[in-house]
């Protein structure tokens, strides 16, 4: 340090002053402001364990498709596992921001563990006309033909897709899988008519398969009636970010107060929404939906892609599309190489996260991770890999509800070794009695109850409130809740059987065939087969006496001969009303008793049956609503049943 002594300072000078004053107050008027970020600001990401991109891929059209491509670090001949999907790819990936792709995946995806353990190279692509994509939305858009006289479709852009990805992403093997659930399965189904080569293997779950026949807009004529909930939220804008507004806490009330179905979509503008406007112009099963449903034009085109098919026994949403398309593919594969199936005991989307319970059923375990170590990892890791692993995967993996077991079976339906399904009926009785004896006659042979749509039976018990996480939690395990406030109305007929001595599997599609008679011209009828539960169950007290749904669906009764040609019901004459409920495996243990509930709405679910005939109920006046008595017939040959199939010793037909 030096003492020396300082020269006297000078003055500053007054340009010095103008450019210190500039850099306290600002530029002086006139001037610009130059902005604080860069044009284009370049993340540093070098530590990450991971790297991502976010592309556009040009279809053939030229329209671009958003696309993230998530690759663990180091990756080299990595197979790509795509989902393409309506929910925002970029969502997948944004929950947190963190270098570790651990916290980046989350627990959202079925695909974690095989990103994260696996190897695999994940890619999520918005659909056209969604979030970051170009183009058009059109709700599940048709492939090319009657529907769409486009030449663009979602297998299209499955293909060009595909064909980008290998060529682009320099760390694949040129393998490339695809899998999602419900609309994302839907996408996933697609991409199996003209199949890219590169795409090596398929694992649509819950996905949406005939929408008119069991999955997201109808059952069997039924409306339900969320379907205008969904077309909004989903079509009023690219982003999603309208959505559909209430005036009631209990949508029992909400949608009882706006009348019909169609009354709803008028009070919401669904006028502007292009999905809605098809829904109500197309009530019964039309060529419209004839010609897009999956099952029937894969039935027609065969299959070339390995494709693992998952069902949920308890699906809310899409509990009829997978095994139908099952049922159309298999007796393709007689070699059982290409066609697999999974049925497991989830709600939808539920093997995505913790699967050892639905609501309050409890399996010991979680069926959701074996799923995903034990079934569908092996599956991916046979047909993407280059090594290739041996599969040892049995072309039927059925969990079965009540022992909860998987079994590993050849085809389904089917049981353990040691045993064949035969079909049992299982008689409706006079006296609220069922039983597989067929009834003797009986006076007066049918039992009555008035259904009266001004007081339609809730389909879960009231307040309905399905916003928010515990409603979500309500609305995904709704198909397990307890049938025991349905069973005390006027309006439900209930019928029950003895306590079981014996343990009784039930191992595919009942079928339900009532004989009854209304004073009306149209109804509808609901039929559930509900396992009972002893009257004390010690480790779980709360569940004494629980009415458990093991199957349950509805018939429009208009469409009682064609679903493509609806007819008025003759007023007072018996009818012959079957239809197929969805698949079950379940078995009903010793001490438990079968149960089969009757009704005619199942609301707001399903939209009310006016129960006089109308050419299309969406168009139903307030005046077109009529109470009406049913008759359900229960002695002699007249005696309704349900159709069981029944896993018995194996043998001929009739030994035990």
């Amino acid at each position: 340090m030096s003492f020396a002594k300082s020269p006297v300072p000078r003055a500053p000078r007054l340009g010095t002053l103008l450019a210190l004053s500039a850099l306290v107050l600002g530029p002086a008027a006139g001037q610009s402001l130059p902005s604080e970020s860069p044009q284009a600001f370049v993340p540093h990401t070098d530590t990450f364990d991971y790297v991502k991109r976010d592309v556009m891929i040009p279809m053939r059209d030229g329209v671009k498709l958003h696309t993230v491509i998530v690759v663990p670090r180091g990756a080299r001949h990595a197979p790509i596992l795509l989902t393409r999907t309506p929910y925002g790819a970029s969502s997948r990936f944004a929950e947190h921001a963190s270098a570790h792709l651990t916290a980046v995946l989350g627990q959202s995806d079925v695909a974690d563990d095989l990103v994260l353990r696996g190897g695999y190279i994940r890619v999520l692509q918005d659909v056209r006309g969604k979030y970051g994509s170009e183009g058009d939305y059109v709700m599940t858009r048709p492939l090319v033909g009657p529907l769409n006289p486009t030449t663009v479709d979602h297998a299209t852009d499955a293909y060009d897709t595909i064909d980008w990805l290998v060529k682009n992403v320099p760390e694949s093997n040129g393998k490339v899988g695809m899998l999602g659930i419900s609309y994302d399965g839907f996408t996933t189904l697609m991409a199996l008519f003209h199949p890219h080569p590169a795409l090596r293997a398929v694992v649509p779950i819950n996905a949406m398969v005939d929408g008119w026949m069991g999955d997201d807009w109808f059952h069997k004529g039924a409306f339900r009636q969320d379907s205008l909930v969904y077309a909004h939220d989903q079509e009023a804008t690219r982003g999603s970010d309208v959505t559909w507004w209430s005036d009631h806490y209990d949508d029992y009330d909400t949608w009882l107060a706006a009348g019909s179905a169609g009354d709803m979509a008028r009070l919401h503008g669904l006028d502007q929404i292009g999905f809605a406007g098809k829904l109500l112009a197309h009530p019964a099963y039309d060529a419209f939906w004839q010609n897009q449903a999956i099952d029937k034009l894969l039935a027609k085109q065969g299959l070339t892609v390995p494709v693992m098919l998952v069902h949920s026994l308890w699906d809310q949403e899409d509990i009829y599309g997978n095994v139908a398309v099952y049922k159309a593919l298999a007796p393709q594969d007689p070699g059982h190489s290409r066609v697999f199936l999974v049925l497991g005991p989830w709600f939808h989307h539920q093997q995505r996260l913790d699967g050892s319970a639905v609501g309050p059923i409890r399996f010991g375990a979680d069926e959701s991770l074996y799923f995903r170590q034990r079934l569908l990892a092996p599956f991916l890791d046979h047909f993407l890999k280059d090594d290739a692993p041996p599969l040892a995967l049995a072309p039927v993996n059925a969990f079965e509800t009540g022992t909860n077991e998987w079994r590993a079976l050849s085809t389904w339906p089917a049981c353990a070794e040691g045993c064949r399904i035969e079909h049992r009926k299982l008689y409706l009785q006079s006296g609220g009695k069922l039983s597989f004896s067929a009834p003797g006659a009986a006076t007066p042979g049918y039992e009555t109850y008035v259904s009266d749509p001004a007081k339609p039976v809730p389909y879960l018990p009231r307040p309905i409130h399905i916003e928010g996480s515990a409603g979500e939690q309500v609305w995904e395990t709704w198909l397990v809740s307890d049938q025991r406030e349905a069973a005390s109305r006027p309006d439900v007929l209930t019928f029950v059987s003895d306590v079981l001595r014996e343990p009784l599997q039930v191992s595919g599609e009942p079928v339900a065939h009532l004989q009854a008679a209304t004073t009306g011209t149209d109804g509808d009828f609901v039929v559930k087969l509900i396992d009972v539960y002893p009257d004390e169950v010690g480790r779980q007290p709360a569940m004494g006496g629980y009415q458990l749904m093991g199957s349950a669906d509805i018939l429009r009764g208009r469409y009682r001969d064609a679903f493509d040609a609806p007819a008025p019901i003759p007023a007072n004459r018996k009818q012959l009303f079957s239809f197929g409920l969805p698949t079950a495996n379940h078995v009903f243990l010793p001490g438990h008793r079968l149960m089969v509930q009757v009704q005619s709405s199942w609301f707001p679910l399903y939209d009310r049956n006016p129960q006089q005939f109308v050419a299309n109920i969406f168009q139903a006046k307030p005046g077109d609503y009529v109470k009406a008595t049913i008759k359900v017939f229960d002695a002699g040959t007249d005696a309704s049943f349900v159709d069981l199939p029944v896993a018995a010793p194996s043998g001929p037909a009739g030994v035990k």
